[in-house]
């Protein structure tokens, strides 16, 4: 995702499109209640340093950042990591 957010960002730009991406961590989701039992939610949550899954709710600041030329106007070839901390592979 990096790759291709960041190579069409350059291509782009000069077109004045912007382009930018959004990386959710783990999301608490209907999915998860469904296919997770305790255990597996408790070690999902301890590889997270804020200790907890993320809400849809929490991702949805990134989105309309980016969604808003106001405030990103500028902004291109990003990603925004909502993700608690958690690294990504």
């Amino acid at each position: 995702m990096s790759t291709v957010t960041r190579n069409m960002a350059k291509e782009l730009a000069g077109d004045n499109i912007r382009v930018n991406a959004v990386a959710p961590g783990t999301i608490a989701t209907d999915f998860h209640v469904r296919h997770s039992n305790e255990a597996h939610l408790t070690a999902a949550c301890a590889s997270i340093p804020m200790g907890r899954l993320g809400t849809a709710e929490e991702c949805v600041g990134a989105y309309v950042f980016l969604g808003t030329d106001a405030l990103s106007g500028y902004v291109t070839g990003q990603i925004i990591e909502v993700n608690g901390g958690q690294l990504m592979p």
